[in-house]
């Protein structure tokens, strides 16, 4: 059986937004080098993906989350949900960000139609 990645909306905005912020202050070359990064981290999580220790929240659309960083970016951290035929991405946090409050606030998949938004 294969295992395919999901990436939700909301971590294709924070993966896209730490590039930003890493080409603005790094330089171009760095905010390449961390999408390659990411890529090949989801990669590894699609191999191994149950990987990551899980993260307790108080937000049950989360039950079973788990984190692994990006290597080069061990800042930027990857929250995602092993599923049986899937990884799916459910965000990509820095460090420094008010983590516990943004997965609170976290919907489900049933809650992003097959486009990727909101319902």
């Amino acid at each position: 059986m294969s295992v395919h990645l999901v990436i939700r909306p909301a971590a294709e905005f924070d993966l896209d937004q730490q590039a930003q912020y890493l080409a603005e202050h790094a330089g171009l070359e760095t905010a390449h080098r961390f999408y390659d990064s990411a890529a090949v981290t989801f990669a590894f999580l699609i191999k191994n993906p149950t990987v990551g220790p899980v993260r307790e929240t108080a937000n049950p659309n989360l039950t079973g989350l788990r984190l692994w960083r990006i290597e080069g970016f061990e800042r930027c951290i990857i929250f995602y949900l092993s599923r049986a035929n899937s990884i799916e991405i459910v965000r990509v946090l820095h460090a420094h960000r008010d983590i516990e409050a943004i997965l609170e606030n976290e919907l489900g998949r049933d809650s992003f139609n097959e486009s990727g938004f909101m319902d």
